[in-house]
């Protein structure tokens, strides 16, 4: 039970309900059952009551004999009282001598012409239903007649249907018990399974899945843990993945930075140029393992939403065709051309200039270092309320199950060909996050030989 707490908990209400329901049942049939069964003898008693008095105002002189064999054939017993309380005829089983029944104020209502109807409880314990009627002795009460009937039978009666409500309840019970257990079985089988599931990611169990496919909050339950696990486990992956990239990224820099340092430092050189060329190695190598420490601090700054831009009115076209020339040597370098296309009248946008720079170099970085050969064009296009720069490549293009995965940080497409490559993962997820601060968007379309499309939408422009 301690491995299903909320089955026993479930069934401990579900049992609770029932309990409530049978108990109100029960109480409500007992109560329905004994008041049918006591307007019924009260009723009995009555017309009864009635036919002796009607009786005792017989003039006849077999009047009283008829009464007595009357009564003791109905099994009641009759009274016969005169206005000072004494009894002038008894008849039946019960004892003559307790006239405790009579009551004072009750004979008095009697002999005013009213009729009187309790139930009276003995010394022994008895129960008796009473009914008492005037008995005319022409137009004025002569006497007041009393009958009692023993609810003997009534109790008796009550007292099996009760039995009977007790044997039925008990039995319902016993069949609601497995009931019930099996439906708490049912409904928290999935929710241990979650929790077990839960328990199995937290430890670093990240291939765990659910098979719940129930089409209910349950099922959409199991699927958000599915899908949390899938993320975790990618996140696992690509953060591993990072940091050998990561590794990689810096081993070889500084491999560079100290093998030439020393061949410098040594004098392990024969002239002057092949010195300043170690130097241009040396200043080459720190210069990248700078870039890669600012796009870390970058990422851990936009992260902590602790980076903030310098809003100025900035010319976005000649800062772009600025951002082209600073790498058509790289890409000329590996025989691309590079074509840049204006469309619409130049206007200026509002952004961060140093931001938006660094947006469009990283644009431009990834689209030559994934393009062997080819082109890549490059359009600034001003429309009615937006500005819209696109760099498309004929490069080696991004496989449609990664696409959307490429802005997650630490992501690369393809581990072995982005080695290949170079690139350490951080580049569009920057991108992304200063495009968004700008209150802008990106969208990529790529096809796997083809190409890559990269579109970013800045919407602040001012017309002039």
């Amino acid at each position: 039970m301690r491995n299903n707490v909320i089955g026993f908990k479930l069934g401990v209400v579900i049992m609770s309900v029932f309990l409530i329901v049978l108990l109100s049942l029960g109480i409500a049939i007992d109560r329905m059952f004994t008041n049918f069964y006591s307007s019924e003898m009260r009723t009995e008693t009555e017309e009864l009551t009635s036919h002796f008095a009607v009786m005792a105002e017989s003039p006849d002189t077999t009047t009283e004999q008829m009464m007595r064999t009357f009564a003791e054939f109905s099994d009641v017993s009759i009274f016969n009282v005169s206005r000072d309380g004494s009894v002038k005829l008894h008849s039946g089983l019960h004892d003559s001598a307790d006239h405790s029944f009579i009551q004072t104020s009750s004979l008095k209502d009697i002999f005013s012409g009213k009729e009187k109807s309790f139930v009276y409880k003995d010394p022994t314990g008895h129960r008796y239903f009473v009914a008492a009627q005037p008995i005319y002795d022409g137009k004025s009460v002569g006497s007041a007649l009393y009958l009692m009937s023993s609810t003997t039978n009534m109790e008796q009666s009550l007292s099996a249907v009760r039995n009977i409500l007790l044997l039925s309840g008990f039995g319902a019970f016993i069949l609601a018990l497995g009931i019930t257990w099996i439906i708490s079985q049912i409904l928290s089988r999935p929710l241990v399974q979650m929790q077990k599931a839960t328990r199995n990611i937290a430890a670093g169990e990240l291939e765990t899945r659910l098979t719940i496919r129930s089409k209910d909050e349950i099922g959409f339950l199991a699927d958000a843990i599915n899908d949390l696990a899938v993320d975790l486990q990618r996140y696992r992956d690509t953060r591993q993945e990072f940091f050998a990239n990561i590794s990689h990224e810096l081993r070889t820099p500084i491999t560079y930075l100290e093998g030439y340092a020393k061949v410098v430092k040594d004098g392990l050189y024969e002239t002057e140029e092949e010195k300043n060329l170690y130097l241009d190695i040396i200043y080459q190598e720190a210069h990248r393992i700078q870039h890669l420490v600012d796009d870390l601090f970058d990422l851990a700054k936009m992260e902590e939403g602790k980076i903030s831009l310098s809003l100025d009115w900035i010319d976005f076209a000649q800062m772009t065709d600025q951002a082209v020339r600073k790498v058509e040597l790289k890409a000329r370098g590996k025989n691309i051309k590079l074509k840049v296309h204006h469309r619409g009248t130049a206007e200026m946008i509002r952004g961060d200039g140093k931001r938006m720079e660094q947006i469009v170099m990283n644009l431009l970085e990834n689209a030559i270092r994934y393009t062997d050969a080819g082109e890549i064009n490059v359009q600034v296009n001003f429309e009615a309320d937006s500005a819209v720069f696109i760099v498309e490549d004929s490069g080696i293009g991004i496989p449609a199950e990664e696409l959307p995965f490429i802005f997650e940080r630490f992501y690369r497409v393809e581990k072995s060909r982005s080695r290949a490559y170079g690139g350490t993962g951080l580049g569009l997820s920057i991108v992304k996050m200063l495009v968004e601060l700008h209150g802008g968007t990106i969208v990529i379309s790529s096809r796997v030989g083809v190409g890559t499309r990269c579109e970013v939408r800045i919407p602040d422009i001012q017309r002039q």
